[in-house]
């Protein structure tokens, strides 16, 4: 009972604190978008795209491996051991972070002429090149506290390094005023390598305070093994992973040229879809992340007591609880595409992208608590396979059906990609777990939901709505009516959660 009442609390407090950073992000994108324009979020989703992968070198499953090996320890009841082990993840991960760093210092030149057409400095890849270490360091201390379950230092962390990211480009936009890709790029690139630094510097200030508790003692653990049998395969399937992603975002604009695009339309068209729709999508993913990422120690902790049935048990419950949740957001997007475009962005050509990729939103939403099982599960490499072979078969539509298709060949790629991706880990989670499957209680009854809520509310709000307030307002009671008619035709000898 006790570790439910903590678990709710850490989800709950992640949520709202996650729900606070993610409006005051998206805010903050949609003056960055309103400042720089979509080529420059473009260019910088690319220089992004790069960057991720050198984090992915830097990091190396660090994060994953701290997480179960502290929660190993604590479910020996070997508390005195923790000090010694996230020594021994810091250095590794400061070791990876300093390689990753050099990496990308010298390879920088040849990415800014082939990715991106010269039309940024390479000099913008060493500035942010500079956080690489913290990053790795503080991947190691998230992982630690993750494995506490004191998800609060975290997120007093996120909190700390989101301020600080928005303070300082902000700063940086005014510095530089008169705004072109190459500063606005300069800014957003100075004000992400800033945070970084800043919010490891907070989660080590953090981390002695929390050392202090563990006694001077070290009960002769090779942990440096236990980190690389976990880390290692993680890193190496990663590199694969992360390096196929970064070639998949290069290639969009580059395929898009063969449309008949020039390239600032391409790399436009990109940031529309990736820097506008997108964010808007994954914005309701909040709630169900805050708790996702609770689920790698959780599943940790059943999967090292062996408590197999409560396994599957668990996992049905998530998943149907995360299914009726997403098609309702389905919802929301399907019948109020256009308001949501208009308000967020003054522009409803994002409605188009929003109304053709939400029905995605099942699979990517279910997809992220599925990878946080399995990787709880002890198999964090079957996820990154699978991830693997998605870019992979990803890579090749883009490199087939964009130079055709244009605009819609790369969304065409976005259905393969998600559906492939949710569809493998979906069925190696099932063959790991045994869990079954019910589409009736997970998806035909919310779908149903669905269609007599739009009903509904079309009769209760008959005229177009374009404030904030009341585009609010509506989405709350379309939410309150789908959620009202789920419990209705629900069995009633049959629990929702």
């Amino acid at each position: 009972m006790r570790r439910i009442k903590v678990f709710l609390f850490n989800g709950i407090f992640l949520c709202i604190i996650s729900l606070i950073l993610r409006v005051v992000a998206f805010t903050f994108n949609i003056y960055v978008i309103n400042k720089i324009g979509a080529e420059a979020l473009g260019a910088f989703g690319l220089i992004m795209s790069v960057y991720m992968l050198s984090i992915t070198v830097a990091t190396s499953g660090v994060n994953l491996a701290t997480v179960r090996l502290v929660v190993e320890e604590n479910t020996k009841n070997s508390e005195y051991g923790n000090k010694y082990l996230i020594r021994k993840c810091l250095n590794y991960g400061l070791t990876l972070g300093t390689i990753s760093c050099i990496i990308l210092i010298i390879f920088s030149p040849y990415i800014s002429q082939i990715a991106l057409h010269d039309k940024v400095p390479s000099y913008l890849f060493y500035i942010i090149a500079i956080s690489l270490p913290a990053i790795s360091c503080s991947s190691a201390i998230n992982g630690y506290f993750s494995g506490l379950r004191k998800e609060a230092k975290n997120g007093i962390i996120k909190i700390f390094e989101e301020f600080v990211k928005i303070i300082s480009t902000i700063y940086f936009f005014n510095f530089f005023k008169n705004l072109n890709l190459e500063k606005a790029c300069l800014s957003l690139v100075l004000g992400e390598t800033i945070s970084e630094i800043a919010s490891f510097l907070l989660s080590f200030f953090l981390y002695t305070m929390e050392k202090r508790k563990y006694i001077k003692h070290y009960n002769g653990e090779k942990y440096k093994q236990k980190i690389l049998k976990i880390a290692l395969p993680v890193a190496v399937t990663s590199y694969v992973r992360s390096g196929l992603s970064s070639l998949k975002h290069i290639l969009i604009p580059l395929r898009l040229e063969k449309s008949g695009m020039n390239y600032e339309n391409a790399i436009s068209e990109y940031g529309k879809i990736n820097g506008m729709a997108f964010p808007v999508l994954m914005f309701p993913e909040v709630i169900i992340n805050s708790f996702s990422v609770l689920l790698i120690p959780e599943f940790s902790y059943y999967y090292e007591k062996k408590w197999t049935e409560r396994i599957s048990i668990t996992i049905s419950r998530i998943i149907k609880i995360s299914a009726i949740f997403s098609i309702g957001v389905i919802g929301v997007f399907l019948c109020m595409a256009k308001e949501i475009s208009f308000v967020i962005y003054n522009n409803l050509e994002i409605a188009t992208y929003i109304k053709i990729l939400c029905p995605l939103i099942l699979f990517m939403y279910i997809d992220g608590i599925v990878d946080s099982i399995l990787k709880g599960l002890d198999k964090q490499v079957a996820v990154m396979k699978c991830n693997v072979l998605d870019l992979f078969v990803s890579i090749l539509c883009i490199y087939f059906l964009l130079p055709i298709y244009g605009s819609k060949g790369y969304l065409i790629v976005i259905f393969v990609s998600e559906l492939l991706n949710s569809g493998m880990s979906l069925m190696q989670l099932k063959s790991e777990t045994k869990f079954k499957i019910d589409v009736l209680e997970w998806v035909l009854k919310p779908i149903v939901g669905i269609l007599i809520a739009n009903i509904l509310f079309k009769i209760i709000f008959n005229r177009h709505m374009s404030g904030v307030i009341e585009l609010i307002l509506k989405i709350i009671v379309f939410l309150l009516i789908y959620f009202f008619i789920v419990c209705v035709i629900e069995n009633k000898n049959k629990r929702i959660i």
